[in-house]
């Protein structure tokens, strides 16, 4: 009877184990850098992909800014124990494909969900920006922005400016902020996000100027920065003429400066369409326009290149895990997921059919200037100056970068002496970094 009993307990045991095995969800860890509307996009995308089906969990874990949660990943990795996918912003691509063996092109990994990766289907300047020179997409661009001018229409009008026509050329902006500043509608007229992002590398892109030799670093390694001369240093000079009397109000390096608009400190905002999520849920009456330029540059306004983040796949993972990541990437590919995303968050959708749906729905003509974004990066095709910026360390360039644009905002530099320091110390870490 004993024996009977134990058999048949072992073998409820066996069918209760073989049962679970069965139903056993594999996880995907998903580590970002998203923070405030854009983080709520992130959880109720995954959470929408999970109650899609029932084989694979994902789960997203915030890991502080893009520079934090690159170096998280990177220590994970030699730690061997990375994600699945990290979001790593535009800055960090050159050091992605630099890192061999570390990650697994999405190219390889999107047909272990039945799709097969055709580079026709997303948007030019993003696909071609996470590729290599073959055309193989190397990560997936989850959310790419483009730079663009955000202002306040209350205070245009307390300063007797026109709110609904935005100024179009940095002179335009420059004595829009000084009115702006003189009739105290704001504290400041002028601010910015991301100095390097936008007031250089895009800053040259859209004025078809060059960044750096060898095509920015995209036809090699071997880069020798040419920002400390021209337009640069007569753009930058500006910046730091109107901080003497908080027209321009520097915000920090990366995203700060969001906030002194959506305070209402500062009326006139270069910032990422990505960042138009939280611009909708402060209530401001704001207005959109394109990235400002100068006339003088010939050929401008050319093209703007690719910000914000794509999402890389680590290497060392099974089979079943790809499988898993390989169905995500296939969710967040679909038309109405893109088209979703795009109209909530500022970010570009990657794919010319949600590019497609949300223009023929008339959503553009709803929400003037929310093509902007799309319509600066895909108006002309690009030149060896406007394709984008790739360098092996460019995080510790922008730094560099930012040093010095710091020390001339507080009065201790010409906008000449700061930009010949950043190229003198960038190039020189350039050389270091590629081994020359």
């Amino acid at each position: 009877m004993k024996t009977k009993t134990f058999a048949a307990g072992l073998a409820a045991t066996i069918t209760m184990l073989s049962s679970s095995a069965a139903f056993a969800v594999t996880e995907i860890q998903w580590w970002h850098a998203m923070t405030g509307a854009n983080n709520e996009v992130v959880e109720t995308l995954s959470k929408e992909f999970n109650e899609s089906q029932g084989d694979y969990k994902v789960v997203p874990v915030f890991k502080g800014t893009y520079p934090e949660t690159l170096n998280a990943g990177i220590a994970a990795f030699r730690a061997r124990q990375a994600p699945h996918i990290i979001q790593v912003f535009d800055v960090g691509t050159g050091v992605m494909m630099a890192a061999e063996g570390a990650t697994r092109a999405v190219a390889d990994v999107l047909p272990l969900a039945g799709k097969e990766f055709n580079k026709d289907e997303y948007l030019p300047g993003i696909v071609a920006y996470y590729s290599k020179p073959d055309g193989t997409m190397l990560s997936f661009p989850y959310n790419s922005s483009s730079p663009i001018l955000y202002y306040n229409k209350d205070h245009f009008e307390k300063a007797g400016l026109d709110a609904s026509n935005p100024p179009k050329t940095w002179p335009e902006v420059f004595e829009a902020a000084k009115k702006i500043k003189a009739s105290g509608a704001a504290a400041c007229g002028l601010t910015s996000t991301w100095l390097t992002w936008i007031g250089l590398e895009n800053f040259a892109a859209w004025n078809n100027l060059q960044y750096g030799t060898n095509e920015n670093g995209l036809a090699g390694v071997d880069v020798e920065l040419k920002v400390n001369e021209g337009l640069f240093v007569k753009h930058f000079q500006n910046l730091a003429d109107l901080a003497k009397d908080d027209t321009f109000r520097y915000g920090g390096r990366t995203s700060e400066a969001k906030q002194l608009f959506l305070s209402g400190e500062c009326s006139i905002l270069t910032e990422s369409s990505g960042g138009l999520g939280d611009v909708l849920k402060s209530g401001l009456n704001y207005g959109l326009g394109q990235l400002p330029y100068y006339t003088e540059a010939e050929g401008a306004p050319q093209n703007t290149i690719p910000g914000g983040a794509s999402l890389w796949i680590f290497d060392g993972h099974t089979d079943e895990e790809y499988k898993g990541v390989a169905a995500f990437f296939s969710f967040l590919s679909q038309t109405e997921i893109q088209e979703r995303l795009h109209q909530v968050s500022g970010y570009l959708p990657v794919t010319m059919a949600a590019y497609e749906a949300t223009k023929s729905s008339g959503f553009y003509d709803k929400n003037p200037g929310r093509e902007i974004p799309i319509q600066q990066m895909m108006g002309k095709a690009p030149t060896a100056n406007s394709k984008g910026v790739r360098l092996v360390n460019l995080p510790q360039v922008r730094d560099i970068q930012n040093e010095e644009f710091e020390k001339m905002l507080a009065g201790e530099q010409t906008a000449q002496e700061a930009l010949d320091k950043a190229v003198e110390r960038s190039n020189a870490a350039i050389k270091q970094a590629i081994g020359n």
